[in-house]
């Protein structure tokens, strides 16, 4: 086999092995069934891998789980039912870390919704949330003396998620010099962002935001609210991020409903944050 060959294996054995040591497991090849490699491939798609990257580590892991079998190290093969996953489906286009500064500085100040806008930006990047997310987030979820915010993502489940500096000061600006001037409509108290008349905004306006947004930078890329949310994941990765962390503060399901993602506490997810988000600038 040739050495590189070797080599990519090596590496695919080496990020399942990263992600069950993340959950505290001291897992042997013996007790790793089905459904645990199932979860790990659900992490590689959510977080953003390419099902063509997905479909090459599950090729590695296969490999290594067949020469176990041979060498009875194992009695079965686990990955025998492991599917693949679908090559033809595309996921949301992403921007690189320049073209994401990019975007973030072509906002125009002058406008009366620029700060606003910029602060939607910074969020929705920085701290990897859904649109509804963002759209629901108050004001009274926002613990920045901690460096977290609150986050309520489907199904009404909660989350703590790190945010940094930029982000944070952004928020406060906007707060500052923007919506604590406005007017507000009774109800709307609580909620972070809110439009003209002093309402929420909603979906819709999310997806205008950052379609003007990214015409004035000339990317030419299909770039919606959700490919900010993947970028903040991808970006994570490649530089070198935890899969489990990253897969906890983006609030997959598959998280919330498994007992072994409870080993992940707050400093752990801050930590990630700091060491590895492009705009990781963090307050102490």
């Amino acid at each position: 086999m040739p050495a590189n060959t070797v080599d990519a294996y090596c590496r695919d054995i080496s990020k399942l092995v990263a992600y069950f040591n993340a959950g505290n497991q001291e897992i042997k090849p013996s007790q790793v069934q089905l459904k645990d490699l199932q979860l790990f491939v659900n992490t590689l798609a959510d977080i953003g891998i390419a099902a063509s990257s997905q479909s090459r580590i599950i090729s590695g892991i296969r490999s290594f789980f067949s020469y176990l079998l041979i060498e009875n190290e194992v009695l079965t093969d686990p990955t025998e039912l492991l599917a693949m996953p679908r090559i033809g489906r595309k996921l949301p286009d992403v921007l690189t870390i320049d073209e994401m500064e990019l975007l973030i500085q072509t906002i125009d100040l002058s406008n009366s919704n620029g700060e606003r806008n910029k602060a939607i930006l910074e969020t929705l990047y920085g701290c990897g949330l859904r649109v509804s997310e963002l759209i629901n987030l108050k004001i009274s979820d926002l613990f920045f003396t901690d460096g977290f915010i609150k986050v309520t993502g489907k199904g009404d489940k909660q989350r703590i998620v790190p945010i940094g500096n930029k982000a944070s000061a952004q928020i406060e600006r906007y707060m500052t010099y923007v919506r604590r001037t406005g007017k507000i409509q009774k109800g709307q108290e609580d909620f972070l962002f809110l439009n003209a008349r002093g309402a929420k905004l909603t979906r819709a306006m999310i997806f205008e935001i950052v379609k003007k947004a990214i015409a004035g930078t000339g990317i030419k890329k299909n770039i919606s609210p959700h490919s900010l949310r993947h970028s903040f994941a991808s970006h994570l990765v490649e530089n070198g991020a935890d899969l489990r962390a990253v897969q906890e503060m983006l609030g997959h399901a598959s998280i919330t409903t498994t007992e072994i993602y409870t080993h992940l506490d707050r400093e752990y997810l801050r930590t990630n944050i700091l060491k590895y988000h492009p705009r990781r600038n963090m307050k102490n």
